[in-house]
């Protein structure tokens, strides 16, 4: 006798333009997926809220973040919209202003759907409820390199928390 498949938790991380922030966030929980062992069982991707960068790669200072960081990654913009929601788990928002976007575009339907913002999941931070601009991932996008090597780590950080949390929120899932 099989087991039945088991359904696949599907991860969305948001930012404004899909080529800075959250190809940074999808490309790190990638990794930690995979070292972990849980590639097979969460599947991870990432989008915009804004059309302007559909259809790019990331911003090139993402992807030399990722690059010096041993990071692999492959990335096309993309923008979400509410179809998205039929088939999403849990939808991370990197800034306050995407959280709220996102909040107003999940339909009413979508019972399953979670929403956070990505630094919730960073245990340093805990205790700060969502929405809150102190768990704000900022924009680097006009920034220096120096603010892309910030986001890295503040993704990071996170994203372990994230990873400490994701075996409940998948059996909640379920």
């Amino acid at each position: 006798m099989t087991s039945p498949p088991t359904r696949i938790y599907r991860v969305t991380i948001v930012c404004l333009g899909n080529i800075c922030r959250s190809p940074i966030g999808e490309a790190v929980l990638r990794e930690r997926l995979t070292r972990s062992g849980l590639a097979g069982v969460v599947e991870v991707d990432s989008a915009g809220t804004g059309d302007w960068h559909v259809g790019q790669g990331a911003n090139p200072r993402s992807v030399q973040v990722l690059d010096d960081h041993g990071y692999a990654h492959h990335h096309t913009a993309r923008q979400i919209d509410e179809r998205w929601f039929a088939d999403i788990d849990l939808v991370i928002a990197m800034d306050t202003a995407n959280y709220a976007d996102l909040k107003a575009l999940i339909p009413s339907t979508a019972h399953h759907v979670e929403l956070r913002m990505l630094r919730s999941f960073d245990p340093a931070l805990a205790g700060i409820s969502e929405p809150d601009a102190r768990l704000d991932v900022p924009d680097p996008y006009h920034g220096t390199d120096e603010d892309f090597i910030t986001v890295l780590h503040m993704v990071e950080s996170a994203v372990d928390g994230l990873m400490g949390e994701l075996p409940e929120l998948i059996a909640v899932a379920r």
